[in-house]
Protein backbone atom coordinates (compact mmCIF):
# COMPACT_ATOMS: atom_id res chain seq x y z
CA UNK A 1 0.00 0.00 0.00
CA UNK A 2 1.47 3.49 -1.08
CA UNK A 3 2.28 5.83 1.91
CA UNK A 4 0.20 8.73 2.16
CA UNK A 5 1.58 11.69 3.95
CA UNK A 6 0.35 14.92 1.85
CA UNK A 7 -1.72 14.90 -0.82
CA UNK A 8 -2.39 17.87 -3.67
CA UNK A 9 -5.03 17.84 -5.74
CA UNK A 10 -8.34 19.07 -7.22
CA UNK A 11 -11.22 18.33 -5.05
CA UNK A 12 -14.56 16.91 -6.63
CA UNK A 13 -17.46 17.45 -4.92
CA UNK A 14 -20.79 15.34 -5.39
CA UNK A 15 -22.80 16.36 -2.75
CA UNK A 16 -24.98 13.44 -2.59
CA UNK A 17 -27.00 11.75 0.33
CA UNK A 18 -26.84 7.98 0.66
CA UNK A 19 -24.43 7.33 -2.49
CA UNK A 20 -24.31 3.19 -1.97
CA UNK A 21 -21.57 1.16 -3.19
CA UNK A 22 -23.84 0.33 -6.27
CA UNK A 23 -23.31 3.56 -7.29
CA UNK A 24 -19.79 3.75 -6.89
CA UNK A 25 -18.93 0.51 -8.06
CA UNK A 26 -21.91 -1.17 -10.06
CA UNK A 27 -22.63 -4.98 -9.83
CA UNK A 28 -21.63 -5.82 -13.46
CA UNK A 29 -18.06 -5.07 -12.58
CA UNK A 30 -17.28 -7.73 -9.70
CA UNK A 31 -16.45 -10.13 -11.58
CA UNK A 32 -12.46 -9.52 -11.27
CA UNK A 33 -10.66 -10.14 -8.41
CA UNK A 34 -7.84 -6.94 -9.52
CA UNK A 35 -7.54 -4.28 -8.17
CA UNK A 36 -6.46 -2.28 -11.19
CA UNK A 37 -8.68 -1.51 -14.23
CA UNK A 38 -11.56 -0.39 -12.31
CA UNK A 39 -11.59 3.54 -11.96
CA UNK A 40 -13.42 3.44 -15.44
CA UNK A 41 -16.18 1.77 -14.15
CA UNK A 42 -16.25 4.39 -10.80
CA UNK A 43 -19.94 5.98 -10.89
CA UNK A 44 -20.29 4.19 -14.16
CA UNK A 45 -24.38 5.03 -14.41
CA UNK A 46 -23.55 9.01 -13.49
CA UNK A 47 -20.55 9.34 -15.81
CA UNK A 48 -22.00 7.15 -18.84
CA UNK A 49 -25.91 7.21 -20.80
CA UNK A 50 -27.25 3.87 -21.77
CA UNK A 51 -24.85 3.86 -25.33
CA UNK A 52 -22.00 4.15 -22.69
CA UNK A 53 -21.36 7.86 -24.34
CA UNK A 54 -20.13 10.14 -20.98
CA UNK A 55 -22.47 12.42 -19.64
CA UNK A 56 -21.18 16.32 -20.04
CA UNK A 57 -22.98 17.25 -16.87
CA UNK A 58 -21.12 14.98 -14.75
CA UNK A 59 -18.53 16.34 -12.46
CA UNK A 60 -15.90 13.53 -13.26
CA UNK A 61 -16.50 14.33 -16.83
CA UNK A 62 -15.07 18.17 -16.93
CA UNK A 63 -12.21 19.55 -16.80
CA UNK A 64 -9.76 19.74 -14.40
CA UNK A 65 -11.87 16.89 -12.21
CA UNK A 66 -10.79 14.21 -14.59
CA UNK A 67 -7.74 13.74 -12.34
CA UNK A 68 -9.24 14.58 -9.12
CA UNK A 69 -7.64 13.50 -6.32
CA UNK A 70 -9.68 14.43 -3.30
CA UNK A 71 -13.60 14.04 -3.50
CA UNK A 72 -15.96 15.66 -1.13
CA UNK A 73 -19.14 13.69 -0.51
CA UNK A 74 -22.57 13.78 1.51
CA UNK A 75 -23.41 12.15 4.15
CA UNK A 76 -23.83 7.99 4.84
CA UNK A 77 -21.02 8.13 1.81
CA UNK A 78 -20.67 4.80 0.44
CA UNK A 79 -23.97 3.10 2.01
CA UNK A 80 -25.33 -0.40 1.00
CA UNK A 81 -23.54 -3.64 -0.26
CA UNK A 82 -19.94 -4.19 0.94
CA UNK A 83 -18.35 -5.10 -1.81
CA UNK A 84 -14.41 -3.68 -2.10
CA UNK A 85 -14.33 -3.00 -5.17
CA UNK A 86 -16.18 0.32 -4.98
CA UNK A 87 -12.48 1.44 -2.88
CA UNK A 88 -10.93 -0.12 -5.40
CA UNK A 89 -12.75 1.49 -8.30
CA UNK A 90 -11.80 5.11 -6.56
CA UNK A 91 -8.41 3.99 -6.24
CA UNK A 92 -7.24 3.53 -9.48
CA UNK A 93 -9.63 6.23 -10.68
CA UNK A 94 -6.41 8.68 -9.14
CA UNK A 95 -8.98 9.63 -5.69
CA UNK A 96 -7.06 8.44 -2.84
CA UNK A 97 -8.48 10.99 -0.43
CA UNK A 98 -12.94 11.27 0.66
CA UNK A 99 -14.41 14.24 2.74
CA UNK A 100 -17.69 13.39 4.21
CA UNK A 101 -19.76 14.02 7.24
CA UNK A 102 -20.30 10.36 7.80
CA UNK A 103 -19.55 7.27 5.96
CA UNK A 104 -20.44 3.39 6.15
CA UNK A 105 -18.62 1.34 8.41
CA UNK A 106 -17.76 -1.88 6.52
CA UNK A 107 -17.04 0.92 3.36
CA UNK A 108 -14.72 3.26 5.64
CA UNK A 109 -12.82 0.31 7.07
CA UNK A 110 -12.03 -1.10 3.09
CA UNK A 111 -10.98 2.49 2.65
CA UNK A 112 -7.89 2.69 5.26
CA UNK A 113 -7.11 -1.17 4.32
CA UNK A 114 -6.73 0.20 0.53
CA UNK A 115 -4.93 3.33 1.01
CA UNK A 116 -7.53 5.73 0.81
CA UNK A 117 -7.85 8.41 3.69
CA UNK A 118 -11.53 8.89 4.78
CA UNK A 119 -12.14 12.94 6.73
CA UNK A 120 -15.21 12.89 8.43
CA UNK A 121 -15.89 16.35 9.07
CA UNK A 122 -19.47 18.10 10.36
CA UNK A 123 -21.89 18.85 7.79
CA UNK A 124 -21.51 22.80 7.75
CA UNK A 125 -17.28 22.59 7.25
CA UNK A 126 -18.14 19.80 4.68
CA UNK A 127 -20.80 22.19 2.71
CA UNK A 128 -17.91 24.91 2.81
CA UNK A 129 -15.38 23.01 1.55
CA UNK A 130 -17.87 21.75 -1.34
CA UNK A 131 -18.78 25.82 -2.32
CA UNK A 132 -14.72 26.12 -2.66
CA UNK A 133 -14.19 23.20 -4.82
CA UNK A 134 -14.42 24.93 -8.37
CA UNK A 135 -11.05 23.24 -9.86
CA UNK A 136 -8.70 24.99 -7.35
CA UNK A 137 -5.99 22.37 -5.33
CA UNK A 138 -6.78 21.71 -1.96
CA UNK A 139 -4.13 19.95 0.50
CA UNK A 140 -4.27 16.82 3.00
CA UNK A 141 -1.80 17.22 5.46
CA UNK A 142 -1.95 13.39 7.52
CA UNK A 143 1.10 14.34 9.82
CA UNK A 144 -0.78 17.91 10.45
CA UNK A 145 -4.06 16.59 10.49
CA UNK A 146 -5.10 19.53 7.82
CA UNK A 147 -6.78 20.65 5.10
CA UNK A 148 -5.10 23.53 3.26
CA UNK A 149 -8.24 25.29 1.19
CA UNK A 150 -7.71 26.94 -2.17
CA UNK A 151 -8.05 30.42 -0.42
CA UNK A 152 -5.00 29.06 1.75
CA UNK A 153 -7.20 28.90 5.14
CA UNK A 154 -6.98 25.15 7.12
CA UNK A 155 -9.39 22.86 8.31
CA UNK A 156 -8.25 20.23 11.37
CA UNK A 157 -9.73 17.19 11.00
CA UNK A 158 -9.56 13.97 13.73
CA UNK A 159 -7.96 10.38 12.76
CA UNK A 160 -7.62 7.62 15.23
CA UNK A 161 -3.96 6.94 16.31
CA UNK A 162 -3.66 3.53 14.41
CA UNK A 163 -5.12 4.35 11.42
CA UNK A 164 -2.83 7.71 10.72
CA UNK A 165 -0.14 5.22 11.84
CA UNK A 166 -0.46 2.76 8.93
CA UNK A 167 -1.22 5.18 6.68
CA UNK A 168 1.60 7.21 6.61
CA UNK A 169 3.78 4.25 6.57
CA UNK A 170 1.82 2.18 4.33
CA UNK A 171 0.88 -0.41 6.41
CA UNK A 172 -2.09 -2.56 5.15
CA UNK A 173 -3.17 -5.75 6.89
CA UNK A 174 -0.44 -8.02 5.01
CA UNK A 175 2.33 -5.56 5.62
CA UNK A 176 1.49 -5.80 9.40
CA UNK A 177 1.27 -9.37 9.36
CA UNK A 178 4.82 -9.48 7.91
CA UNK A 179 6.27 -7.34 10.80
CA UNK A 180 5.83 -10.15 13.12
CA UNK A 181 7.37 -12.48 10.18
CA UNK A 182 10.00 -13.37 12.30
CA UNK A 183 7.88 -14.60 15.33
CA UNK A 184 5.15 -16.66 12.94
CA UNK A 185 8.89 -18.63 11.57
CA UNK A 186 9.91 -19.57 14.79
CA UNK A 187 6.35 -20.57 15.76
CA UNK A 188 6.11 -22.46 12.02
CA UNK A 189 9.61 -24.47 13.09
CA UNK A 190 8.77 -24.94 16.67
CA UNK A 191 5.29 -26.64 15.25
CA UNK A 192 6.99 -28.74 12.66
CA UNK A 193 9.40 -30.17 15.09
CA UNK A 194 6.55 -30.87 17.64
CA UNK A 195 3.88 -31.83 15.16
CA UNK A 196 5.57 -32.79 12.25
CA UNK A 197 2.93 -34.45 10.82
CA UNK A 198 1.34 -31.05 9.78
CA UNK A 199 3.69 -30.43 7.29
CA UNK A 200 3.02 -34.19 5.76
Amino acid sequence: MDKFTVLTGVAAAIPMVNVDTDMIMPKQFLKTIKRTGLGIAAFYDMRYDENEVERPEFILNQEPFRKTKILIAGKNFGCGSSREHAPWGLLDFGIRCVIAPSFADIFYNNCFKNGILCVTLPEVQVDALTQKADGAEFTVDLDSLEITEPDGSKTSFELDSTRRHNMLNGLDDIALTLNHIDKIKAFESKQQAQQPWLYN
